[in-house]
């Protein structure tokens, strides 16, 4: 079954806040070349998480992973994040989707963040 990935961050209007958002996802190809993967946004830039996640069954995912880029688990992680995910299970049933934690709940992320802060992130 072919698994997309989506990534999925807050938006901006400032067309440079999304560089880190796509470089994740550039990453992810880099490291397992032909997973289809995209970026989402939840407001102020496209596309929509519905519309990357239409774009992925298009293009053959069956199975759709979604990673919040979000540090805390605030209103948007809480509430806003699992309408869009109902919204795309009624849109495409047949769909498997696997919601991932927050990325600021990694514990791998909190020690890499406290690394860089104490080390610098040139280390």
């Amino acid at each position: 079954m072919t698994t997309g990935i989506l990534v999925f961050a807050h938006g901006s209007r400032d067309p440079k806040w999304r560089l880190p958002i796509e470089a994740v996802a550039t990453q992810i190809t880099q490291r397992q070349p032909g997973t289809l993967v995209r970026c989402a946004y939840l407001e102020l830039c496209l596309p929509s998480l519905p519309d990357a996640a239409t774009d992925l069954i298009a293009a053959g995912a069956r199975r759709l992973r979604v990673f919040p880029l979000f540090l805390g688990v605030g209103k948007h992680a809480r509430e806003d994040l699992p309408l869009l995910i109902d919204e795309i299970r009624t849109a495409h049933p047949g769909v498997t989707i696997e919601l991932l934690p927050t990325a600021g709940e990694s514990d791998r992320l909190i020690s890499l963040m406290a690394d860089i802060a104490l080390c610098g992130a040139h280390t």
